[in-house]
């Protein structure tokens, strides 16, 4: 089956066929069936609902990160799990903006401008400050062109949300957010490596400390 998957056969999202009919193919008992489909999913490579067909997933960075979820969720439990997830993701953004700032499109300038004026104009309102702060680091995510990268945007939205959503959403924090993301945009668009990573973990350092404080 595993195989059957990896080679297209079976197509992204289509069910499996029903547990009579693997019985039948392959000569076994329903509980070996159950076992296999089992591992299918806990390798990414099924979609397994109760009550529902399980369904093929299409093998690729998003059912890998969505299969760590588990473990990821387990790693969270304290603050230093937490921390070092936050941290990683600074490490990867660090080379990120150094890479924009030496290699971004004249389009992908323009999208980052984008964002960040929509981040300003969503200051005073708390959940689209919050959804415009995401957008603007996912552009970033964006630019290089690689599909591993969004899906490790989306990955560290989704792990980190529960400690990113209590965080202080004040005018005033917005404020010195949104700064932080127009230094970031300022030593892209001077194409000064040194200046975009700078701004960047000072604005994510600075994030954190809000992040530690919510967590005690």
């Amino acid at each position: 089956m595993e195989s059957r998957i990896i080679s297209g056969e079976l197509c992204d999202r289509e069910p499996l066929p029903v547990e009579r009919e693997l019985m039948v193919e392959f000569a076994a008992s329903r509980a070996v069936v159950r076992e296999a489909i089992a591992k299918l999913s806990n390798r990414g490579l099924v979609e397994n609902r109760p009550r529902f067909r399980p369904r093929v997933r299409k093998p690729g960075i998003d059912s890998i990160l969505s299969t760590l979820s588990g473990i990821t969720s387990h790693l969270l439990a304290d603050d230093t799990g937490v921390q070092n997830l936050y941290s990683t993701r600074i490490f990867i953004e660090r080379m990120l903006v150094r890479d924009a700032a030496t290699n971004a499109k004249k389009n992908d300038i323009e999208l980052l401008q984008k964002a960040l004026a929509d981040n300003h104009k969503a200051m005073d309102n708390p959940m689209g400050f919050y959804t415009t702060d995401l957008a603007f680091h996912g552009v970033l995510y964006n630019m290089v062109g690689n599909p591993i990268f969004p899906s490790l945007h989306t990955a560290f939205k989704t792990w980190l949300h529960p400690h990113w959503k209590g965080m202080p959403r004040s005018p005033e924090h917005n404020y010195v957010n949104y700064r932080g993301h127009e230094a970031i945009v300022a030593g892209i668009v001077e194409r000064d490596p040194d200046a975009a990573e700078e701004a960047l973990s000072s604005h994510l350092n600075a994030a954190w400390e809000n992040v530690r404080a919510n967590l005690a």
